[in-house]
C-alpha cells in the first residue's frame, strides 16, 4: 500500500465523511477504536496492509491519531506550496496527490517527509493527551536539570511516535530499487524533523512568581514549523544515484547506497530530502504525468517572485478581473451580551493566468 493511498485511505475531508473508513461493520475488516466506535475498512478501496491493521489492532485509539496527522500534513503540504506552480493538488480519486507520488522528484520527497512527519507529530501528541490507551507522556526524562529548574511535567512521546511511525508507514514500502531507498530515507527526514524541532517548555515555580525553580519538559514544535523546515530542505534536496558498493542487495538499514549524482557532492544527510528526477513541467496540463497546470491560478501582478503572473503563468499572459466582496466589518459588542456589525463591500482586484 503506498503512502499516498495510505492517506487516502485514512484521510477525512472537511464534511466528517471517511474515505475508506465506514461506521458500519462487515465481515473480518472490523476495527474499534479506544471509544469503541466500531471502524471498518471499504472493502471496495485499498486496504491497510497486515501489519499496519495489526499495529492499530495493537494501539486503541491510534486510528484516529493517524488519520488527523495525515489530513494536517495535506493541508501544511497546500499552504507552503500555495505560491508555486505545483501546489500540492489532491483529489478523491484512488491516488490521493495523483501521479506525482510515483515518481522520484522533489515534489514526491515532500510529499513523503510531510506525510511521515504528520503521523510522527500527531501520535506523539496524542499519547501526551492520554487519547491512545498504549503510550502515555514521555516520564523517561527526569534526570539532572540545571542550577535553578529540573525535569518533570509531560513531555511529548516523540520516541514513541517515531517508533510507531517507521513501523507503520514504511511497512507500506516494498522492493529493492532507488525509489524504495529514496522513499524510506524522506519518511525518515519527516520524522527526524519532527524530533529536532522539539524545544524545551518551562513553568516557573516561586513566591509571588519569583521564579526561583522551573519545571521544565520537552514540548513538540507546531507542525507549521516542520513544514517550514521541509520546505527549506526541498528547496536544497539532493539528487542521488543508487551507490551499487558491495552487495547488489539494499535493505531497509543500508540506506548509504544512496549516493550523490554529482560525485563533487556531499553524501545526503538524515536530515536531507533526497530525489532522482527532473520534477516534471507543471505550466501545463499533462494525462501523463497527471499535472494540472496554472490556467485558472490566480497569481500576482506586482510580484517577481514564484507567485508572480509572469512565473506562475509561465509567459501565457493572465486577465485581470474585479469582484466585490461584502464582509462583516466595524464589529461592536454589547454588554451582554451580543455583536452587532455593518456590512462592508469592497472591490477586489484579481488577476487569473491564461
Amino acid at each position: 500500500l503506498a503512502l499516498s493511498s495510505l492517506s487516502n485511505t485514512l484521510a477525512v475531508n472537511n464534511s466528517g465523511r471517511w474515505w475508506g473508513i465506514i461506521n458500519v461493520a462487515s465481515s473480518t475488516n472490523l476495527l474499534t477504536d479506544s471509544k469503541n466506535v466500531q471502524l471498518v475498512l471499504d472493502p471496495s478501496l485499498q486496504l491497510l496492509s497486515r501489519k499496519q491493521r495489526k499495529l492499530i489492532r495493537q494501539n486503541p485509539g491510534i486510528l484516529h491519531s493517524v488519520s488527523s496527522g495525515l489530513q494536517t500534513a495535506i493541508k501544511e503540504c497546500k499552504w507552503q506550496f500555495r505560491n508555486r506552480r505545483w501546489n500540492c493538488p489532491t483529489s478523491q480519486g484512488p491516488n490521493i496527490f495523483g501521479k506525482i507520488v510515483n515518481r522520484g522528484c522533489r515534489e514526491t520527497a515532500f510529499i513523503f517527509a510531510i506525510t511521515s512527519a504528520g503521523v510522527t507529530h500527531s501520535v506523539a501528541r496524542s499519547c501526551s493527551e492520554g487519547s491512545i490507551e498504549s503510550c502515555t507522556c514521555d516520564y523517561r526524562r527526569r534526570g539532572p536539570g540545571g542550577p535553578d529548574w529540573h525535569w518533570g511535567g509531560c513531555s511529548d512521546n516523540i520516541d514513541f511516535g517515531r517508533l510507531f511511525g517507521r513501523e507503520f508507514v514504511d511497512s507500506s514500502e516494498k522492493g529493492r530499487d532507488l525509489r524504495f531507498l529514496m522513499n524510506l530515507h524522506n519518511n525518515e527526514v519527516g520524522r527526524m524533523t519532527v524530533f529536532s524541532e522539539m524545544r524545551q517548555e518551562c513553568k516557573c515555580h516561586g513566591m509571588s512568581g519569583s521564579c526561583t525553580v522551573r519545571t521544565c519538559w520537552m514540548r513538540l514544535p507546531t507542525f507549521r514549523a516542520v513544514g517550514d523546515v521541509l520546505k527549506d530542505r526541498f528547496d536544497g534536496a539532493s539528487r542521488v544515484i543508487y551507490g551499487n558498493k558491495g552487495s547488489n542487495r539494499a535493505s531497509r538499514v543500508e540506506l548509504h547506497h544512496l549516493e550523490p549524482e554529482n560525485p563533487a557532492h556531499k553524501p545526503p544527510s538524515p536530515h536531507d530530502l533526497v530525489y532522482f528526477e527532473k520534477s516534471p513541467n507543471f505550466c501545463t496540463y499533462s494525462g501523463k504525468t497527471g499535472t494540472a497546470g496554472t490556467a485558472g491560478r490566480f497569481c500576482n501582478s506586482s510580484s517577481p517572485g514564484l507567485d508572480g503572473c509572469e512565473l506562475l503563468c509561465c509567459g501565457r499572459g493572465y486577465r485581470t478581473r474585479t469582484q466585490r466582496v461584502t464582509e462583516r466589518c466595524n464589529c461592536t459588542f454589547h454588554w451582554c451580551c451580543h455583536v452587532s456589525c455593518l456590512n462592508c463591500t469592497n472591490t477586489q482586484v484579481l488577476h487569473e493566468c491564461l
